[in-house]
């Protein structure tokens, strides 16, 4: 008897992972890692944050927490720091109970619930992300049932910087009432974001237009290592009447890749909304994964809440945004001083965890095959996956591999 999965097809790898796999079954002494998403210290190791670890040892020795069930939208203590965070202790919007947030898994989780929200709740069925953008922005939207999915100009691959007149071109082509994914800080996988004045212009057209703002916000504070400063546009917009979501992600400023803790952020014109909207969102995930988990959302929830465990949350995000600055620095330096052929001041121009280096496919793949440095297709590198002991050994190899391809950037 044949099984019902033999016709079952394998899946295309996820490229990133593949490469991470990749790296690890490399035997080759000088191999780098530059794709996978996570911080890394100068000695290339992952990094438990310091007040992470002594809030872990604090809630371990708690007697008084349990393992019974969070309710369905989560930890109050984490997903009211979590919406102060984003949206500033001073918010209109928090003041007036116009915003409420909900415990999601992690950044990935709250796409998922809004996205559903939107389409099942509102009806949307219209979707605009950047080009290029984070794989899963697409991906989410089509598996919640969106059939109108358009990307939107972004990144100018020959002038290494925003196309910020493709952009807007793009969306002014957008119907009203469509879902519109805005990178808040540290675009992934470009590391480029508008200037203040450019994000003005977007929510000029944005409410001209009725689109709806949905943030995705995966670097808070790790991007500058302030987090007022990274979540500008958010707060910029709320500032400006719009109603609109917000997906945040602990994984990267806080260093809790696998514990899955995020938060969505919900702004409304009036808080007579919220009991319905909650009431949603409740069912939503209860269809989905039933409840959230704790033990994320109880570090950053007694991070955030603590003043003096938060003074030394904001000293690790600054201390792991300013290493990402200098090998920025030191990249383009050294690239710079080899005399590589190009203009390399995007790299220092772009911010947060990735760069969008401009290497072509054929340089990608000589980095690979010849210096066992693993990084995207697309040219994308994690910036943490540099430090003071590969970096001449990387900005050489780019420099081999753009010469021998001769493809200037």
């Amino acid at each position: 008897m044949s099984s019902i999965f033999a016709n079952v097809k394998k899946g295309p790898a996820i490229e990133v992972f593949a490469l991470t796999q990749a790296f690890k079954d490399d035997k080759h002494p000088k191999k780098v890692n530059v794709a996978v998403g996570a911080y890394r210290t100068d000695q290339g190791e992952p990094w438990v944050l310091p007040v992470v670890r002594k809030t872990e040892i604090s809630i371990a020795g708690d007697e008084s927490l349990n393992h019974e069930y969070l309710p369905v939208t989560g930890l109050d203590t984490f997903t009211r720091a979590a919406t102060e965070l984003v949206l500033g202790a001073n918010s209109v919007a928090i003041k007036e109970k116009r915003a409420f947030g909900v415990q999601t898994i992690s950044g990935t989780g709250a796409l998922r619930v809004a996205a559903d929200f939107l389409h099942q709740q509102l009806g949307r069925n219209t979707v605009y992300y950047s080009n290029p953008t984070w794989e899963n922005h697409h991906k989410i939207f089509v598996d919640c049932g969106y059939t109108k999915l358009h990307s939107y100009r972004y990144w100018d691959q020959n002038k290494r910087q925003l196309d910020f007149e493709g952009m807007l071109a793009d969306l002014e082509q957008a119907p009203a009432d469509s879902v519109i994914i805005l990178h808040a800080c540290a675009h992934n996988p470009t590391g480029m974001d508008p200037t203040q004045e450019q994000w003005k212009q977007l929510a000029d057209l944005m409410e001209r237009k009725k689109l709806f703002p949905l943030f995705d916000s995966a670097y808070q504070g790790f991007a500058s290592g302030d987090p007022d400063r990274d979540a500008w546009a958010v707060r910029y917009f709320v500032d400006r009447g719009f109603e609109l979501f917000c997906c945040q992600s602990f994984a990267k400023n806080f260093g809790l890749y696998c514990e899955r803790a995020g938060n969505l952020t919900i702004v409304q014109q009036s808080p007579d909304t919220k009991d319905q909207i909650h009431s949603q969102m409740t069912l939503i995930i209860r269809g989905n994964y039933s409840n959230p988990p704790a033990y994320g959302a109880r570090i950053v929830s007694k991070v955030l809440n603590t003043p003096e465990l938060r003074q030394e949350w904001m000293e690790c995000i600054k201390s792991m945004s300013s290493r990402i600055r200098l090998m920025r620095q030191s990249l383009r330096d050294k690239l710079v001083s080899l005399g590589t052929p190009g203009n390399w001041d995007h790299i220092v121009n772009q911010i947060g965890m990735f760069s969008y280096t401009g290497l072509n496919q054929k340089q990608v793949n000589m980095l690979i095959k010849d210096y066992h440095i693993y990084l995207l297709q697309t040219g994308r590198i994690n910036m943490c996956g540099l430090n003071t002991g590969n970096l001449d050994y990387v900005a050489e190899a780019i420099h081999a591999a753009v010469t021998s391809n001769n493809s200037s950037l």
